[in-house]
């Protein structure tokens, strides 16, 4: 019997089908190891000696694998075909030898692109040793990422108060990000006109044309400024008899682009799908790993980390097949079509993504899949055979039309295009994305019959003003593509380095776009400023390139450590003699259009408008970033730093409450104000005021008179427990809406409970909290979402969303779903794997078949809070505390 490791359950259910019973194939469920959260795990004294922790879970499961290989003829190594898959296969059989199970045992290396019969048989035919190159560059960036987080966090968390931590990749993502938002505030909008003259053929056809030239001058983009200059140029249309110069008809083609790599999918399924980056991935990786058709598991598509574009000879030719078949002998090129990467620092040493087979069609596959699945599945197959199908035939015209005004000129431009043959165009087409143009489909439209010489008629002269606008905010899928292009990161980090700045709060994604969180913002002008180079996009991408070619085995990776760390510990303790009023004139200056928006009078906006002669700065506080008056303490103006420097921004520049109206009880006012902590509404004045601050998502411009007294009033009563006849009460607390009763607190789910929820519902969320009994955290269980079935140890479990996120509970387990799984989604074959995986023990064997957790970790910004001496500078990494 020979042992085989994967990574995930499904996975090796799939795979132990396919070998037959002289093999036992074990999951490791991702990485057995990883470094320890503390200080000391990586150590550049010690020529960057690492330690490794096997967590509980894992060691569960390693002692599992430990035990079936000791009474087996060999192992075999099957992780994923990637940099991560080769450091699995290394970590699992270090440990193993380290347990000393191993012997004289045979231990090979396999690696296949996709889950199918074929491609596992083939695998295991043509076995290898682990890669050790490959594993060099994975301890090369788990030490490299460990370093810049567990060195340059503890600065920002001593200079920056309320940064989260900083990471390699991570920050100078956030960068891109913040970039952009600095473009847009500093852009200033500039007018143009646009002029066409609507023509009428001699057969009555109408049609647009635009005006490119004006006496003998050649007009560009945006070349009429004013609209006095579109004036003059209008009249010279309105009275101009119109005569067709040429009519040019020219033949084009288009050709398909690549299949898929990671990086181009997850574009595309946010443009077309609406997909995040990360669910673009889940779904993705089930498809990858297999789904069950017709009582055969087979995995759909190959794998899916890569930035390879060409596809296997075997998949050109069933693909050729393919497009035959499907669309008929002409879609079918004379030659076999071969792509080669544009991405900066690209390695090929994977298949693009691709179908694992072309003949299983979307609609032969359909009824096997979710919704979601469907979707993506349905994406890839097309543009996979599209890749290799014929160009398409399109047929430009371009018309040239003379404007003739007692002699003054000007030209005009009719273009339109005809598909004569669709070609690829019939199985895929591109999408625009937040305002790119598109390699497909074209904007003009058909024109009628027009001949040359021929004069027509004018009908209209539109002359249309427009105004320049700023770039625009980049989407997940405009960002990746960013990043790819700049060489920064690799297909499998994108996900979670989004991930990672949204959980960090240093963005917000609204309407799928990416807005810098104030946070966010603060930690790259400070890291712009004291650490320039290691947010520079070119240090980061060559430093990439370093990584791949120790991949390639051309580099020593201790040596790119070395020389890394050298100038990254100086940097590092320059910062020991670092001021704060340094680093705020710093961010005073670089921030300066957000700490100090324009002001409507013109006034200098760094002047305090409540006592008139202080200037106002960032300060930084306990709880972050504000501003205040520089004459404090006679002066005591504070305002939060915000992003909106609209109207609201202003309003609180002035410090001035703005007043609601009355107490309708006390006659007191009421008004809304900003304080260092934020907005709030007051009642009266003094000390004795009541105040309430406003609750999350609630808007300084949606308060009105009715809310602002509705918070005042909290809390609210609501009525007598009908058991124990004690009041029970709802307000707003520190961790959101809650009930008292009886000196105890249960959550509420919205805002909106505190002020709508009734005695019945009241009494129904404080037993559930109840139910929990003794030792259960005073916030209480929130209610099942969902109850999936029974466990096959008995006992429901249910789908609940906790403070933290959704969640699956079975009685004292509770498990935290992936990032941007829902959790209406959830199946119980997937409940019983993170249960299983939360209790460090094996789901009973046939009732799990989940889709591999991935424990992707973003660029060492593992940060947690940090104890009070973090604030000692680190003179090596050992002595820094944990980013």
């Amino acid at each position: 019997m020979t042992v085989v490791v994967v990574e995930s359950p499904a996975k090796a259910k799939t795979i132990n089908k396919y070998l037959g019973p002289g093999y036992t194939v074990l999951a490791s469920f991702g990485h057995v190891r990883d470094l320890p959260a503390k200080d000391g795990s990586v150590r550049p004294d010690e020529d960057f000696e690492m330690s490794w922790e096997v967590d509980s879970a894992s060691a569960k499961r390693m002692k599992d694998i430990a035990d079936a290989v000791k009474a087996s003829d060999g192992l075999i190594l099957a992780t994923d075909p990637d940099r991560e898959g080769e450091a699995i296969s290394w970590h699992v059989l270090d440990v193993l030898k380290k347990k000393k199970v191993l012997g004289d045992k045979p231990v090979k290396r396999v690696v296949f692109n996709a889950i199918t019969k074929a491609a596992v048989l083939d695998a295991m035919r043509n076995p290898r040793d682990i890669d050790t190159p490959l594993v060099d560059a994975y301890l090369a960036r788990r030490a490299l990422d460990y370093l810049v987080g567990f060195n340059l966090s503890p600065v920002l968390w001593r200079k920056l108060p309320g940064a989260r931590s900083a990471g390699r990749v991570q920050s100078v993502a956030l960068r891109l990000v913040c970039d952009r938002e600095s473009e847009i505030e500093r852009f200033v909008s500039e007018e143009y006109w646009n002029l066409s003259a609507l023509l009428k053929t001699p057969r009555g056809d109408e049609f647009e044309a635009r005006l490119v030239s004006a006496e003998g001058k050649r007009l560009q983009a945006r070349s009429i400024g004013n609209g006095e200059e579109a004036n003059t140029l209008k009249a010279l249309l309105d009275g101009a008899a119109y005569r067709v110069e040429s009519v040019e008809a020219k033949p084009t083609r288009r050709n398909p682009g690549p299949p898929f790599t990671t990086s181009t999918l997850q574009q595309a399924a946010s443009s077309k799908l609406g997909f995040s980056a990360s669910r673009t991935m889940q779904v993705a990786q089930k498809l990858y790993e297999g789904i069950d058709i017709g009582g055969e598991t087979v995995g759909l598509i190959t794998y899916m980390r890569t930035d390879g574009v060409q596809m296997a000879p075997e998949a050109i030719d069933a693909a050729r097949r393919a497009v035959a078949s499907q669309f008929g002998e002409r879609y079918v090129p004379e030659k076999a079509r071969f792509y080669s990467t544009k991405a900066k620092n690209a390695q090929e040493a994977h298949e693009a993504i691709r179908p694992t087979s072309f003949d299983r069609t979307p609609d032969q596959v359909k009824r096997f899949l979710d919704p979601d699945q469907l979707r993506l599945y349905d994406l890839i197959w097309k543009r996979g055979i599209a890749s290799q199908m014929a160009s398409a035939e399109i047929e430009r015209t371009t018309v040239e039309i003379e404007a003739d005004n007692g002699g003054r000129k000007a030209g005009l431009r009719a273009t339109g295009s005809v598909i004569r043959f669709d070609g690829f165009i019939a199985a895929y087409t591109d999408q625009k994305e937040d305002g790119e143009q598109s390699d497909d489909g074209d904007e003009d439209g058909r024109l009628p019959e027009i001949n040359a010489q021929e004069t027509v008629a004018k009908q209209k002269v539109n002359a249309t003003q427009h105004f320049t606008e700023p770039p625009p905010r980049y989407s997940e899928a405009t960002l990746i593509k960013k990043m790819e292009e700049l060489g920064i990161g690799r297909p499998s980090t994108y996900a979670a380095t989004l991930a990672t700045l949204r959980d960090r709060e240093y963005i917000l994604i609204d309407k799928r776009k990416l807005i810098p969180e104030t946070k966010g913002r603060l930690v790259t002008a400070f890291l712009e400023s004291f650490f320039t180079r290691y947010v520079e996009y070119d240090f980061t991408a060559d430093l990439e390139e370093k990584l791949d070619k120790i991949s390639a085995g051309e580099l020593d990776w201790k040596q790119v450590l070395r020389d890394f760390w050298k100038d990254f510990f100086a940097q590092i303790e320059d910062t020991k003699e670092l001021r704060v009023t340094n680093v705020l004139d710093a961010l005073n200056e670089e921030l300066a259009p957000l700490v100090f928006p324009k002001r409507e009078d013109g006034s200098d906006p760094r002047i305090c408008q409540v006592c008139g002669t202080g200037k106002l700065s960032l300060k930084l506080g306990k709880f972050g970033a504000f501003v205040g008056c520089s004459n404090y303490p006679d002066c005591n103006f504070t305002r939060q730093l915000s992003a909106d420097n609209g109207s609201d921004a202003e309003a609180s520049a002035s410090n001035e409450p703005q007043s609601l109206g009355k107490d309708p009880h006390t006659g007191e006012e009421i008004t809304l104000r900003s304080g260092r902590f934020g907005p709030y509404v007051q009642r009266g004045d003094g000390k004795e005021a009541k105040r309430s601050s406003l609750p999350k998502g609630w808007t300084p411009a949606s308060i009105d008179h009715e809310k602002a007294l509705a918070l005042l009033s909290l809390p609210r009563d609501i009525g007598q427990h009908p058991e124990s006849g004690k009041m029970i009460s709802a307000g707003l607390g520190r961790y959101g809406p809650f009930l008292l009763h009886d000196g105890g607190y249960a959550n509420l789910e919205t805002v909106e409970d505190v002020f709508s929820i009734g005695l019945n519902r009241a009494v129904t969320v404080i037993a559930d909290k109840a139910s929990k009994g003794p030792g259960g955290r005073s916030r209480g269980t929130p209610a099942a979402l969902k109850t999936l079935g029974d466990h096959p140890d008995g006992g429901p479990i249910t789908v609940r969303d906790g403070k933290y996120g959704p969640y699956v509970n079975w009685g004292k387990v509770n498990a935290t779903l992936p990032k941007g799984k829902a959790a209406d989604s959830v199946t119980m074959e997937e409940a019983l794997v993170l249960i299983a995986d939360k209790a460090g023990k094996t789901p009973a064997k046939g009732k799990a078949k989940a889709a591999k957790t991935t424990k992707a970790k973003s660029d060492g910004a593992k940060a947690a809070k940090p104890k009070a001496k973090a604030a000692a500078k680190p003179k090596t990494a050992s002595k820094a505390k944990k980013a």
